[in-house]
């Protein structure tokens, strides 16, 4: 019999727990390339050397492993086990010069981003909760709204399996949700469209709203499509328009000061259609000093504007007022220039309007006509949605067969995450009464994935090869389905969303929701959970992140370091190496399938990128953010090759970012000149 309790390094007694053991070898097993099964065997050891025990302490049950793993022959993995606890050790020691309690041992960088962003302070400032605290709090505020349909044990059901997932950061939510869960504010989204009228009370009515999401924690969207262009008539003064890009300022500078209560950078979206006559200055407004900080812009392009640029043939500009034209302008010269301005500073990225609104679940409320920051999530006005994600990368298992995807932890966690999305919207207290009505109108949810890069790594596969693609395709639509699956059991259970009659659902099943799956870009959760953003594949193996505040944290890609030790190549001398590019296919002393599988965003082909988005968006209700990321060395007409691959195979949108096109970039290769950064930063959104 193995021990009743255990006693932890700060006198608490608890139950005896089988499975931590078994998940402490695993990771450690996985370090070096070895087989899960593992942890079973090593588990079944220590207790046989514990067995005349009542208690243990901590350090009798790791002195135990370490005995049991050099029993079953398994010297590699012991060495792995020893280096985890002295990194622990470490670990700890850190974190309580940050003034948090490590109780889920999650580690130094993570301990720091949530210091700085999510745990609860008391009135003086000090951290009032352990990371423990922090995911029980969120998994209880969010479970809470179950009881609307359910009972108590239900609603403590779910809240437990909501706290498992997060706590082994398998799903996790947005960071409003984390932020603000079971606080006063209450505000659970990220994402928000607001309508921009053409006039000065419907101009700064929206800018009031925004003021107040920002404060929240979201991140707000808006068209300046409708706003007379610049120089047009203003009949009730007599004036001339200052045209959308003036207004765009204010709100930019109204960003500035909210700040998002100093934990997130406030973000925004703007978009202006391409026949909007001050089109040109839009595409230029980036290029142009340090201008729109804090806005990530978009040109509209319909399907017509893209075939006018092809042909390289001139089209309508029309005026918003009137609705007629007011020009004409060379499509060509026009996609030259967004192709210029993106080439030069990221900007503006293209937003593929017509293909949007043929996606659009509720035609009969109207066009849809911007998105949120960073372009997954399209919205009708008013419209909010909260995101989450899965972690393909813990999706993966391990046997003596060898490394496939787990599918049915998949299908589990993707159930797991739509249930806890629509607990959100119910529980979520909206900024205005608009936004609380477009809402829940329409149920609108994200549900997407994180990890992609990390899961390829593990299964062996390059993100630029046909086999990488068809497996994200492949992943994605099992997604999608199990998501579906899920909304429409929701729907019998507590009603379908009440715009479902006018919905492209009509007719068929009911749904609760009327969008389900997104790919969010997961910023800051990719780095809570320990693995790849979104579906990026890795930018380094070895990189510097830029913080909010200008700090930086180094990055390594968990995956690399692990088959590098279990083929044994792991050294100082290689890592040193690696950090100077970031990459390994220029290191020809490695075997040839390590430097085809560990792919980095400046290895891959431009292609490459989009074909995955593709591949993604082929089965995901919304959109699917994404960066090509292209070398220092590319053109203007790559750029422009880029957003013309997108449209064809059928994205929503497509963003481009040159290595080294902006002073400040979020992520960075760590040379040389790089030593010696502190990159104990505060941990706040790196970008949007």
């Amino acid at each position: 019999m193995p021990p009743k309790t255990v006693r932890k390094r700060n006198g608490r007694t608890v139950p005896y727990d089988r499975a931590r053991i078994a998940g402490a070898v695993r990771r450690a097993a996985r370090a070096v390339g070895a087989s899960d099964e593992l942890g079973r065997r090593a588990a079944d050891r220590v207790e046989a050397l514990l067995s005349e025990r009542e208690a243990a302490t901590v350090e009798e049950i790791q002195d135990a492993v370490e005995r049991a793993l050099i029993a079953l022959g398994a010297s590699e993995v012991a060495k792995a086990y020893i280096l985890y606890r002295s990194g622990r050790a470490a670990s700890r020691r850190a974190a309580g010069a940050l003034g948090v309690h490590d109780d889920l041992k999650l580690g130094l960088d993570v301990l720091r981003i949530l210091e700085a962003r999510y745990l609860r302070r008391d009135e003086e400032g000090r951290i009032a909760e352990t990371p423990r605290e922090f995911f029980s709090r969120v998994a209880h505020a969010v479970a809470e709204a179950e009881l609307e349909w359910s009972g108590d044990d239900e609603r403590a059901r779910l809240e437990e399996e909501f706290f498992e997932a997060m706590t082994r950061r398998e799903f996790l939510p947005n960071s409003p949700a984390l932020m603000n869960a079971g606080t006063r504010l209450g505000q659970l989204a990220a994402c928000f469209v607001l309508p921009v009228e053409d006039s000065i009370d419907g101009i700064f009515t929206t800018l009031s709203a925004m003021a107040k999401i920002h404060q929240s924690g979201g991140g707000t969207g808006f068209s300046f499509s409708r706003l007379r262009p610049k120089g047009d008539v203003v009949a009730s003064t007599g004036g001339v328009a200052s045209g959308p890009l003036s207004f765009m300022g204010v709100y930019d500078e109204t960003t500035d000061v909210i700040r998002q209560g100093g934990r997130r950078r406030g973000a925004n979206m703007g978009t202006l259609r391409a026949d909007h006559p001050d089109i040109m200055d839009f595409v230029r407004a980036k290029t142009e000093g340090d201008r729109l900080t804090n806005f990530n812009i978009s040109v509209a392009a319909t399907d017509a504007f893209l075939e006018a640029a092809a042909r390289g043939s001139d089209y309508d500009l029309v005026n918003p007022r009137t609705g007629k034209p007011s020009g004409r302008a060379n499509a060509g010269a026009v996609m030259d220039l967004v192709a210029a301005s993106a080439w030069g500073s990221g900007e503006p990225g293209m937003l593929f309007i017509d293909a949007v609104n043929r996606a659009n679940p509720t035609p009969s409320l109207g066009e849809i006509e911007s998105t949120n920051p960073c372009g997954e999530q399209p919205l009708l006005p008013y419209e909010a949605c909260v995101l989450g994600s899965v972690n393909l990368a813990a999706c993966v298992g391990r046997s003596s067969d060898g490394t496939q995807v787990d599918w049915d932890k998949l299908a589990r966690l993707v159930r797991l995450g739509v249930r806890f999305l629509d607990d959100c919207i119910e529980a979520s207290r909206w900024p205005i009464e608009e936004i609380a009505c477009a809402t829940r109108g329409n149920r609108k949810m994200g549900l997407g994935v994180m990890g992609l890069a990390d899961m390829l790594f593990e299964l062996g596969l390059a993100y630029d090869s046909d086999e990488g693609v068809e497996l994200g395709g492949r992943v994605m639509a099992f997604v999608k389905k199990h998501a579906h699956a899920a909304s429409r059991e929701l729907a019998l259970a507590r009603g379908q969303f009440p715009n479902f009659p006018g919905s492209i659902w009509a007719g068929g099943d009911p749904m609760r929701n009327a969008a389900v799956t997104t790919v969010a870009p997961t910023g800051t959760i990719s780095l809570i959970a320990g693995t790849s953003s979104g579906i990026e594949p890795r930018f380094a193996l070895v990189a510097l992140r830029t913080l909010l505040a200008g700090s930086r944290m180094l990055e390594t890609a968990p995956a690399f370091e692990r088959a590098m030790r279990g083929r044994g190549l792991a050294s100082e001398e290689l890592m040193a190496e690696v950090s100077r590019s970031g990459s390994v296919r220029g290191i020809e002393a490695l075997p040839e399938d390590i430097r085809h599988v560990y792919a980095t965003a400046l290895d891959i082909a431009p292609e490459w990128h989009v074909r995955m988005q593709a591949a993604f968006q082929a089965h995901t209700d919304s959109a699917v953010s994404k960066t090509v990321n292209l070398p220092s060395g590319s053109t203007p007409a790559d750029v422009r090759n880029v957003f013309g691959l997108a449209h064809e195979l059928g994205c929503k949108g497509i963003t481009v970012y040159r290595y080294g096109s902006r002073r400040e970039q979020v992520l960075s290769l760590h040379g040389p000149r790089e030593v010696g950064i502190d990159f104990c930063g505060d941990g706040r959104d790196c970008g949007t």
